[in-house]
């Protein structure tokens, strides 16, 4: 039932996957539990995660514990065809392929959806969007779901203000065991190494311009300057623009900060974060990327509309001319962690997948007494991952005394 580019790829992906496999205790110890408790059980459950080796150790933690599982990719460009074969060849059924145009990605993400399933796992709420838009006649089957990341989240707060959303999702992304690791260490190291697998060139000395200041923001900007670069952040909350001031950084508006950088990095989850204003002040040889979920920060659109010459310089660099200079865009403005790299450490994702593991499990076992359609991820699965982590890194820590715990009760 799978739809992939080449079966012939398995041997490459199933060396990724056993890769991660060993470097994420947390999934293989849920992994054990699962196959004793088989919590999914009958279900159908519905994917749509960037489709690499972590993610597809999560697909085989969840159908160890007797999910039927319909796998797709979150983007175009960050599907491995050698993971998609690996899962296909363990009986999983996965559409889904590298570079495939916009037509192909939404048929891939109809074909994990028609099967009606009961649990919904997605990443950016492409899956969520078009169930409510498209397969309206299987929602009584969905149970709920989880949303992975900031701009899914976003969106499914719209439809819940709406009034559109209509079954619970969990908010994974704002999990402490998430944000707090996943978006700031893990966007911050994969980041940096997509750029720099990808450019090869020297970060040290250079400006690096960070769009946006959350937690993803945070950690771009901690990893560049670590690499010797001067950062300067641009910002439209006014607490986040201090939170970066008294971190050590220049704040301004993009379009003052087009003139002194030499890279650019977006991480706001909207759109249109670098156009023409800031295109044209950039400087010869700028380089520009996306880390927020969606091509649509960096205006591609501009550029293919106005650059006078427009080449491939080297794979997945993209040169423009502009007026008098040229700019280079990394992995056509897609996620440039993904597109150009291999996403997060295992390590990391290890503690996010973990979180849509259990969170997973949560909506099975209360989908009687959920009421609310946005979820916030129980106190009690972050503190399981938490410990379950300082376990696996063989740290312990003090607890509170009974006195201890009358104190801080009165």
């Amino acid at each position: 039932m799978s739809q992939i580019r080449d079966i012939s790829l398995v041997p490459s992906g199933h060396h990724k996957i056993s890769w991660v496999q060993k470097n994420c205790p947390l999934l293989r110890s849920l992994e054990e539990d699962f196959k004793k408790e088989q919590p999914f059980k009958g279900k159908k459950v519905a994917l749509s995660v960037h489709l690499e080796a972590k993610t597809a150790y999560l697909c085989k933690v969840l159908k160890a514990g007797g999910a039927e599982m319909y796998v797709t990719g979150s983007n175009p460009l960050s599907t491995q065809d050698d993971v998609a074969a690996a899962l296909a060849e363990d009986g999983l059924n996965v559409f889904a392929w590298y570079n495939s145009t916009e037509k192909e990605y939404n048929e891939h993400i109809s074909k994990v959806l028609e099967i009606g399933p009961n649990i919904i796992i997605d990443d950016g709420g492409d899956l969520v969007h078009m169930m409510h838009t498209r397969y309206q006649d299987l929602i009584p089957n969905v149970i709920g779901g989880c949303e992975e990341t900031t701009t899914g989240v976003i969106r499914l707060k719209a439809m819940d203000a709406a009034g559109d959303l209509k079954f619970p999702m969990v908010l994974v992304n704002n999990a402490d065991c998430k944000h707090l690791f996943d978006n700031r260490y893990g966007t911050g190291q994969s980041v940096w190494d997509g750029i720099n697998r990808t450019t090869n060139l020297i970060v040290a000395g250079k400006i690096v311009v960070v769009a946006g200041y959350g937690w993803c923001g945070k950690g771009v900007a901690m990893r560049a300057k670590a690499l010797g670069a001067r950062v300067i952040v641009t910002e439209i909350d006014p607490v986040k623009a201090i939170e970066a001031v008294m971190d050590g950084y220049d704040v301004m508006p993009m379009n003052k900060a087009a003139k002194y950088g030499d890279f650019f990095i977006t991480v706001t989850g909207c759109n249109k974060v670098i156009t023409e204003d800031s295109f044209i002040n950039m400087k010869d040889g700028a380089i520009c990327c996306n880390a927020g979920h969606f091509d649509c920060e960096v205006d591609m659109a501009w550029l293919h509309d106005n650059a006078s010459d427009i080449s491939e310089e080297r794979n997945n660099i993209t040169g423009y001319t502009v007026g008098d200079h040229r700019i280079y865009v990394l992995a056509e403005g897609r996620l440039v962690n993904l597109a150009a790299g291999d996403g997060h450490p295992a390590e990391i994702m290890d503690m996010s997948f973990a979180i849509q593991a259990l969170s997973a499990k949560y909506l099975l076992e209360h989908k009687d007494d959920i009421d609310e359609k946005l979820i916030v991820v129980p106190r009690e699965v972050d503190l399981e991952v938490a410990n379950r982590k300082l376990n696996f890194l063989g740290i312990t820590i003090d607890t509170l005394t009974d006195k201890q715990k009358d104190y801080l009760n009165m």
